[in-house]
């Protein structure tokens, strides 16, 4: 995927001052973290940046950017994957990522969001593995991962994921997959569209939901497109109900050959690299396409946000805050 944008050196230097000067621990006092992000005076350049990113996602032009070369923190520490997220907590003393991703949230216009019962209610979270989920179907594992929106089953989903760059061993080759609901959209004609718009299709939580809270364990019914250009899918689990009529089958096998004749954009995150992209207007993947030494690759480590789209749709779950504080849903 081409980066809409590549800091020079001089503006990574003057992004990190400014990133750098944010006081404050975000897994220990997040709205006092964000509200240190909100009072800094963002580079021109970024603003500039995150403006053509919500230009194009209003526009229609693209759901998926790359900004590349931007500053992460200067010690990224091995982090025990038998327990990363507590051992991060031990270990990791600086957030300059984490303010990055909250800076670009607030200038993308896509307040921040987080899950009580999911790492602590924490708003910056891992997509690293972690050995008990090795070979399982979850982004917690060494594995791959099919189409997917992330939080499928759950009722309620991001509208936006951002994705750092920590950690990307440069020889192991793994690529993040996206397809936008657009363009699968071109590939499924009216009838498939209607049906797949009804709530006949179930999908059950991950390995990794269900291990935190154990009343996440099925969605119950719901439709596999949304709005106007929506999905809502994990390829290989949502499935169509008992009850659901035939064509409800024949529809979902039209959109999984959809899948595979629909024009796709694939990235290679490189230490620094920020991915964006849509995750309830979109699905994503992860592909393993070479690996070299397992153990390196299961090292990769990459820092990741939710988002709601814009403000409206946050406070549509202000009655479903967690302890009051906003973004973070009660589930």
């Amino acid at each position: 995927m081409k980066p809409i944008h590549e800091l020079t050196p001089a503006q990574h230097d003057e992004l990190l001052a400014v990133l750098q000067s944010v006081p404050g621990n975000p897994y220990e006092a997040h709205e006092e973290f964000v509200a240190a992000v909100a009072g800094t005076t963002a580079p021109e350049f970024l603003t500039e940046v995150c403006a053509r990113i919500r230009e194009d996602r209003e526009a229609g032009r693209s759901e998926a950017h790359v900004v590349r070369n931007c500053p992460i923190d200067p010690v990224v520490p091995d982090l025990d994957l038998d327990d990363p997220i507590a051992d991060k907590y031990r270990k990791k003393r600086t957030f300059v990522g984490e303010a990055l991703l909250a800076l670009v949230a607030r200038l993308t216009g896509t307040p921040l969001m987080a899950y009580g019962s999911r790492n602590n209610g924490d708003f910056f979270t891992d997509v690293i593995a972690i050995n008990k989920y090795s070979g399982m179907k979850t982004g917690f594992s060494d594995s791959e991962l099919p189409f997917h929106n992330d939080r499928t089953a759950h009722w309620a989903r991001a509208d936006h994921i951002s994705l750092l760059g920590m950690r990307c061993p440069a020889d192991e080759v793994i690529y993040t997959t996206f397809v936008s609901c657009r363009e699968l959209l071109r590939h499924l004609d009216a009838r498939d569209q209607e049906v797949l718009r009804q709530p006949w299709f179930t999908t059950s939580f991950d390995v990794f939901s269900q291990a935190t809270n154990q009343s996440q364990r099925s969605s119950g019914a719901h439709p596999i497109l949304e709005r106007e250009h929506s999905i809502r899918y994990l390829e290989t689990t949502t499935t169509v109900l008992p009850e659901a009529p035939g064509e409800a089958k024949d529809a979902l096998l039209a959109l999984k050959n959809a899948l595979v004749v629909a024009e796709k954009q694939r990235h290679r995150m490189r230490d620094g690299d920020l991915l964006l992209f849509a995750n309830q207007d979109g699905l994503h993947s992860r592909d393993r396409i070479e690996i070299l030494d397992p153990d390196l690759a299961a090292t990769r480590w990459l820092l990741k946000t939710y988002a709601f789209r814009d403000r409206a749709a946050a406070d549509a779950y202000a009655d479903r805050w967690q302890d009051g504080v906003p973004g973070r849903i009660a589930d």
